[in-house]
């Protein structure tokens, strides 16, 4: 680094909070901060030396900011957004490195990254791109000769907005409106579902090497919908078959023309070997690049992609790689740099209503191993059972030399965070009973998701219960077969059903009298959520 970097300045495109590692890393390396993002109010403004208020679609708007600052400016970055184009935009402009802008529009219009992807050989699913024009003719022409099930995604969106699996006809109206819509070009792409599970893979690529810097079990739930409860790092994956992985990402980043950055991959083991669900060209957001990977390797991953951006080499990535041998030939020398402990991070959920107030998220922060609580909403806010991945209430990171300990610590921190609704509410009401979208079959799931033998132990105990007395505690109750389902469920927040039950007394020690099966009715579709909600509305 010249003498003269402390009078630089980095342009880093958002003031999200995917982007404060990027802010602290351009801190380190000496640089100063201009932040730019199209809401003065995000959360990162106050953090940023100089913050300006632009469009991040506004590509000119960009480049004449960046330009305006002269010698000055020394790197473009971003990570955790859509406008990874943008970027390389501007540095193409300003003579800066990044990928080529190409490169980048390759890697974020999924229509355009699929043809780069088939011209190529890379297994990706078969697809057509869809407009607003094409949905009429869909129609007419008869779904009747198309197989499903189908996934919708907007052609250039994140963060699982408006993608959904359409599992029929009856659905695919409905399905393709709504991806539509989420697509600042009007546009998405139609694809086959593929099976089996999937990975997040991060990777920094320069001067011909590729250095693979993350690879994370992704936890995806709730058909239609993909929404992701967490990831833990490092994978627990078969080492072969993560090797099959790795390659055929290394071929999709290829494919897409992306040489100088940050690359990151979601993609899936399927019964016919490895299957890219998209490529993109940046860091990852979901808390991955930024917080699960720096404390599973110990390695600053922001900082190490700023130094490419900068023309420097990134020595501690450098001193700590590995070589990876895949048992492919690749068009990049390629590495590794190992995890030495185990991050988990999970998120934690809401069914529909308001916030009325929420608690022990002190006692969340405590817990053994935990490193983050990050809550998304607060009082009076307005939640709903998530239909893509930025409709979550929170999140949590755990980190340990032991997997199992990283996975528990995450999960019972977030089983210890509770959510408490406003009484009268009508669409927390609507859910308590069950009432579902006509596109949306089995959406949003029981809190508890039973089976037939399951359901009816609990509510033949129910029945022979037939009344919880007032003040009565909930958990002192209940013959064996109720108590084996009890200790043996969970729900979507990591708590089983007894332990709910636990909570429920202790935060409601008082409560009048209720009937069982309404009760039990309450706790199986809502959790401790429906329970305090059905005792605060009586």
């Amino acid at each position: 680094m010249s003498d003269s970097s402390g009078e630089k300045q980095i342009l880093i495109l958002g003031a999200g909070l995917m982007q404060r590692p990027s802010i602290e890393a351009a801190r380190e390396l000496g640089y100063r901060t201009l932040v730019v993002d199209a809401n003065p109010s995000a959360v990162c403004v106050p953090f940023a030396d100089r913050f300006e208020q632009v469009d991040l679609k506004d590509r000119e708007a960009l480049v004449n900011l960046a330009l305006s600052q002269g010698d000055s400016l020394a790197a473009v970055f971003t990570a955790g957004t859509d406008f990874s184009a943008s970027v390389s935009y501007v540095a193409e402009k300003c003579h800066l490195r990044a990928h080529s802008f190409q490169a980048a529009l390759n890697a974020s219009d999924k229509p355009l990254m699929r043809s780069c992807f088939e011209k190529a050989g890379v297994p990706s699913p078969a697809f057509v791109k869809v407009g607003r024009g094409d949905i009429a003719a869909y129609l007419k022409q008869g779904l009747d000769k198309m197989s499903f099930p189908k996934v919708v995604k907007p052609a250039d969106n994140m963060g699982a907005r408006g993608c959904r699996l359409i599992r029929g006809a009856d659905e695919f109206l409905h399905s393709v409106e709504a991806a539509v819509s989420y697509s600042r070009t009007g546009t998405a792409i139609l694809e086959d579902f593929m099976d089996g599970p999937e990975f997040s893979i991060d990777a920094l690529l320069y001067d011909g090497t590729l250095t693979i810097t993350g690879f994370a079990d992704r936890h995806i739930f709730y058909k239609p919908y993909f929404i992701e409860m967490g990831h833990t790092m490092p994978s627990v994956f078969d080492g072969d078959k993560k090797k099959e992985l790795i390659a055929t990402f290394a071929r999709g980043i290829a494919s897409l023309g992306l040489t100088c950055g940050a690359a990151k991959a979601d993609i899936k083991y399927t019964s016919s070997g490895p299957m890219v669900g998209e490529i993109a060209a940046r860091l990852s957001g979901g808390y991955m690049s930024g917080w699960t990977y720096p404390y599973a390797s110990g390695l600053n991953l922001t900082k190490e992609a700023m130094r490419i951006a900068l023309g420097e080499r990134p020595v501690e990535l450098e001193g700590r790689r590995v070589p990876l041998d895949v048992g492919q030939e690749l068009p990049f020398t390629l590495y590794d740099l190992p995890c030495i402990r185990t991050s988990a991070e999970r998120a934690w959920i809401s069914i529909p209503g308001r916030v009325k107030e929420i608690l022990s998220l002190d006692t969340a922060e405590t817990e053994p191993y935990v490193r983050n609580v990050m809550p998304r909403n607060t009082i009076g806010d307005k939640v709903d059972f998530p239909r893509n991945n930025v409709e979550k209430c929170g999140n949590v990171i755990a980190v340990s030399e032991n997997h199992g300990l990283a996975v528990r610590a995450a999960e019972d921190a977030v089983s210890s965070i509770i959510i408490r609704l406003e009484p009268g509410n009508r669409d927390t009401d609507a859910f308590l009973a069950g009432t579902e979208q006509f596109c949306e079959k089995g959406f949003p799931p029981d809190a508890f998701e039973l089976s037939e033998e399951e359901r009816k132990l609990v509510f033949d105990y129910a029945g022979r219960l037939g009344r919880i007395e007032k003040d009565c505690p909930c958990s002192k109750t209940g013959d064996g077969g109720f108590l084996k389902v009890a200790e043996n469920i969970s729900d979507y927040n990591h708590r089983s059903l007894l332990s709910t039950l636990n909570m429920f007394d202790r935060l409601c020690p008082a409560h009048p009298g209720m009937d069982a099966v309404e009760f039990f009715r309450a706790v199986i579709r809502g959790g401790l959520q429906g329970l305090l909600y059905m005792k605060d509305s009586l």
